[in-house]
């Protein structure tokens, strides 16, 4: 509606020249700076009475309307202004998101003087717009929109960040359109839309729309107040996800407190179970601490196993025997946890619920079995099991060393025996006699040969199968007892199989009797088993008694023993692989039987005349003078050790002369 002023200028007939003037100059300040409209012709007739007429009267129309123009504009900005302070006032006053961003719904509706204004939040996991806050809105199908992603106006304000708007929707030709949006917004009746971005830094946290149920021309200064309000929005939106994000930290770190108070509990009761275990070490007590400190802590009974699986001490409830196997599950988890250091639980033990093996570096020394209890077993309670294991494992070690220091003396005393020198020996006596051991009963020597990274098991070993009747120890690049009879014990041949068994290989073993001669009996089997070395004997039980001729004779070589037996007897075996023939079985009983062709002939059951033509055919082989002393002594002892090699089974491919 527009006001008019025409009755004052019509009664300047009425009024003196004064009153004229004044109500003209009164309707032009009103057509400058007035909230309501003038009428034209009044303002024509006011200028025309202060002498404005023509080209001036014009200009000065259209200056008086520029400024009412400004005028309404620095009205309208304060206006926005206001509201603007008043929504900052309120992001800094209130907490509640939801309140303020209603408010600021409410306020962009009212200073936009639009039908329906809404704000929909951004969801950057799947990148859909869901509406939040409404104000105008009639459809309840639009107050819970949600948008695809890249549809609609909403998702294309996303893509570009930058405002949009349409004055006619449904004549809009975009390709964002969608059908479901598009039936909301005429559910709505609406016909222009407007939406700006509510941004943060790098993320587009929503949008801001305001829509007009008729055609409407959204001017710059409406796009801008939008815009304006939409950024307070933005700042609620980042404040609640801030706060939303500060009261995780805050539950989280009231959780990880929590954690940390029943951490701290659980350290404690575990230190204190600790320090008992360690009580134990220190008063150099068996494993029966061990076994009942964890049996009362876990309330489960606790077995202590060896490294071959007996069973040392137990406590708290019986554990099944069965569960204690070799071939038990709880035998495999042994192994596990031996190879990981760690605690293994196991889901179906045959009555065992944790196996914690007592090791340290690469020395395994058993193993702590725990029973199935009542509850299962926290991760303190498995950090218990480990220190109870470790615990063991100090006590296993320091048992080691004592027995380790007492095998060590009883080690250097069996070397000093086997010395030939006569002040070595005094001491060796002495050690014996501090050792507890009668030198005179030792009349057996045992050297037992084995690859070099198992001597030290080796040694091991024979203390165990000895243990009581002998001294142990390294002597000479071999494993060495000197052995006392005793009633039951058992025999070298016995003994080279249990050895053989434990370590998985071939054992040679040469036993030599010492007769009160020890270092005598020492050089004896330490030619014995450098001569079998030699001729490539890897396992055997073998007396030194039946090789003294050959080690007499030999300081062995392998290199120059296999040359002599390749020198002398290797051109017989190569003309049998080449001719076919057995000359070497012929030659093997010419010196069994002291060269004499009847005795050779009656042993291999051949005529006299036969034996003398293989003998002429070996005379083309060997030479002319091979049987002469000299070359027929040599032929023989190199003949006698051939065949030895043979009945020993220690010839391979590459020895064969």
């Amino acid at each position: 509606m527009v006001a008019t002023a025409g009755p004052q200028a019509r009664d300047t007939d009425e009024d003196g020249p004064e009153q004229t003037g004044a109500r003209a100059v009164s309707i032009v300040l009103e057509a400058a700076l007035g909230e309501r409209a003038v009428d034209p012709r009044g303002l024509d007739d006011a200028l025309a009475t202060l002498g404005l007429t023509g080209d001036p009267a014009v200009r000065t129309t259209e200056q008086l309307y520029r400024l009412r123009r400004d005028q309404r504009r620095l009205r309208r900005r304060e206006r926005e202004l206001t509201a603007l302070f008043s929504s900052a006032r309120e992001l800094a006053e209130e907490r509640d998101a939801d309140a303020v961003l209603a408010r600021l719904v409410e306020r962009a509706h009212d200073m936009m003087d639009s039908d329906v204004t809404y704000l929909s939040q951004f969801d950057a996991a799947d990148r859909t717009l869901h509406v939040r806050k409404t104000v105008g809105s009639v459809s309840p199908q639009f107050q819970h929109l949600v948008v695809p992603p890249g549809r609609g106006l909403a998702g294309l304000v996303v893509e570009t960040r930058a405002a949009q708007w349409v004055t006619r929707y449904e004549d809009d030709g975009l390709e964002w359109h969608e059908d479901t949006l598009s039936e909301a917004v005429a559910a709505e009746g609406l016909v222009s839309l407007l939406g700006v971005p509510l941004l943060s830094e790098q993320d587009v946290l929503g949008v801001l729309f305001v829509g007009i149920r008729d055609e409407h021309a959204f001017a710059p200064e409406e796009i801008a107040l939008l815009s304006a309000l939409a950024n307070h929005a933005s700042v609620v939106l980042q404040t609640a996800q801030r706060l939303a994000h500060l009261q995780r930290s805050q539950q989280e770190a009231g959780a990880a407190l929590d954690q940390l108070r029943q951490h701290l509990t659980e350290r404690d009761r575990a230190a204190a179970v600790h320090q008992q275990l360690l009580r134990s070490v220190l008063e150099d007590s068996d494993f029966s601490p061990i076994a009942e400190k964890l049996a009362e802590a876990l309330h489960r009974g606790v077995a202590v196993v060896d490294e071959a699986g007996e069973v040392l001490v137990t406590a708290g409830p019986p554990i099944p025997h069965a569960a204690l196997a070799p071939a038990s599950a709880a035998a495999e988890a042994v192994r596990t946890s031996h190879a990981s250091g760690r605690c293994v639980l196991l889901e179906d033990g045959g009555g065992i619920e944790a196996v914690a093996a007592l090791t340290a570096g690469s020395h395994h020394f058993g193993a702590v079995l725990l029973g199935a209890g009542g509850f299962p077993l926290s991760s303190v309670d498995v950090r218990t099991i480990e220190r109870g294991a470790q615990v063991g494992a100090l006590l296993a070690m320091q048992r080691q060393a004592v027995t380790d220091a007492e095998h060590r003396r009883a080690g250097e005393c069996l070397a000093d025996l086997l010395d030939g020198s006569p002040e070595r020996r005094r001491e060796g006596v002495r050690r014996a006699k501090q050792l507890r051991v009668t030198v005179r009963e030792l009349d057996t020597l045992l050297l037992v040969a084995v690859p070099a990274q198992l001597r030290a098991q080796a040694t091991r070993l024979l203390r165990t199968l000895l243990e009581g009747r002998a001294l142990v120890g390294e002597y000479g690049g071999y494993a060495a007892a000197a052995v006392a009879p005793r009633a039951g014990g058992a025999s070298m041949e016995q003994l080279h199989d249990r050895l053989r068994d434990a370590l998985g290989g071939p054992v040679l073993s040469v036993g030599a009797a010492a007769d009160d001669d020890l270092p005598g009996a020492a050089v004896s089997a330490l030619r014995t088993a450098r001569l079998l070395q030699a001729l490539g004997v890897e396992d055997l039980a073998a007396r030194a008694e039946d090789y003294h001729p050959y080690a007499a004779v030999f300081e062995p070589d392998p290199l120059a023993l296999r040359t002599f037996l390749t020198t002398m007897v290797g051109p017989v075996r190569r003309y049998d692989e080449a001719h076919g023939t057995d000359l070497l079985a012929t030659l093997r009983a010419f010196v069994r039987n002291q060269a004499s062709p009847t005795r050779t002939a009656r042993e291999l059951s051949f005529h006299t005349n036969t034996i003398l033509q293989r003998l002429e055919r070996l005379t083309r082989v060997l030479g002319e003078d091979w049987r002469s002393d000299e070359p027929f002594f040599r032929l023989s002892l190199a003949v006698r050790l051939d065949e030895l090699l043979d009945r020993l089974g220690g010839r391979s491919a590459d020895r064969t002369p």
